[in-house]
């Protein structure tokens, strides 16, 4: 890893999977060819190969949609009720990954699109997704917390929410989101679990837990910058990573965190262990992942 002067923030797009051509995208791309208008696209744009798509498209809460944005010379800005939205593709197509909330009703939803001087509004729907329900007794002090110990999450809740409002400018070449298990291991705990503790219902689990015992290297899942480390009341230790265009992702209950606000890392890259610091019952890797300001299911930036 290193530390780039400040601003200088590029998401690589090494590994980025090859997308193959539909007849009428590689007539075009034919076209272009002869007429000289190809320097600008990316590799991606050319070569034929993997169809599969990552993150994939799950329009449910909690899920992630892919929405055609359709042709245009530059990169189209789009946003969701005025929050900026994640837009990859080449001047051929133009895709918003779009996260959608747990909270988020089932029926139509629409994002705004901005191109050129053009401004449209495209709908979409999400279907409903009953998520597993697990009911706990518990003791009564790790459910309701002493005042200084609330007193402290609501400082700590308030930073965090600095972090999760980050947009940093788009690459100008659009990175692989198909992502790399930060760490071995199986699935303790799926995205969306609903938890009710002594009667009283909590938060959905807002990321995917993997079973990894203490000390276990943690590795970047997608080229990134550390944009926060800190011991936190709840997560214990953690890192968030900045992807770019508000795609960005958290790790939590850690024992060690090797790196610092700054750093950039590569795909692959160790930079903190799993611990089972916070509130936990035991080591594990609590791997969240952030669209839109919202957090989304890891699993759909998996390989199957």
């Amino acid at each position: 890893m290193h530390r780039p002067a400040p601003d200088s923030f590029d998401l690589p797009c090494a590994g980025a999977q090859p997308q193959s051509s539909p007849p009428n995208r590689r007539r075009l791309l034919q076209t272009l060819a002869s007429a000289g208008g190809l320097a600008a696209l990316p590799w991606s744009a050319w070569a034929a190969g993997d169809t599969r798509l990552w993150p994939q498209d799950s329009r449910v809460p909690g899920g992630v949609a892919r929405l055609s944005l359709g042709p245009a010379a530059q990169r189209p800005f789009a946003h969701a009720d005025g929050t900026p939205l994640l837009v990859v593709g080449d001047m051929i197509e133009w895709t918003a990954i779009v996260g959608i909330p747990l909270s988020a009703q089932p029926g139509p939803q629409h994002i705004q699109v901005q191109s050129g001087a053009t401004t449209q509004t495209l709908a979409y729907q999400v279907r409903d997704k009953k998520y597993t329900e697990q009911r706990l007794k518990v003791s009564p002090k790790t459910v309701d917390l002493a005042p200084e110990d609330l007193a402290r999450h609501e400082r700590e809740r308030a930073h965090q929410q600095t972090i999760m409002e980050r947009f940093t400018r788009p690459a100008t070449e659009d990175a692989a989101l198909r992502m790399q298990q930060p760490v071995p291991g199986r699935r303790s705990s799926s995205f969306g679990l609903r938890r009710v503790f002594n009667g009283q219902p909590r938060n959905p689990h807002s990321g995917m837990d993997i079973a990894a015992a203490t000390g276990t290297p943690v590795v970047a899942p997608l080229p990134g910058t550390v944009v926060d480390v800190g011991d936190y009341f709840f997560n214990g230790g953690t890192v968030w990573l900045d992807h770019g265009a508000g795609l960005l992702s958290m790790y939590c209950h850690l024992s060690r965190m090797d790196c610092h606000v700054g750093d950039v890392l590569r795909t692959g890259d160790a930079f903190c262990k799993v611990g089972a610091t916070g509130r936990v019952t035991g080591p594990h890797l609590h791997w969240g992942v952030m669209l839109n300001r919202t957090m989304v299911d890891p699993a759909l930036f998996l390989p199957s």
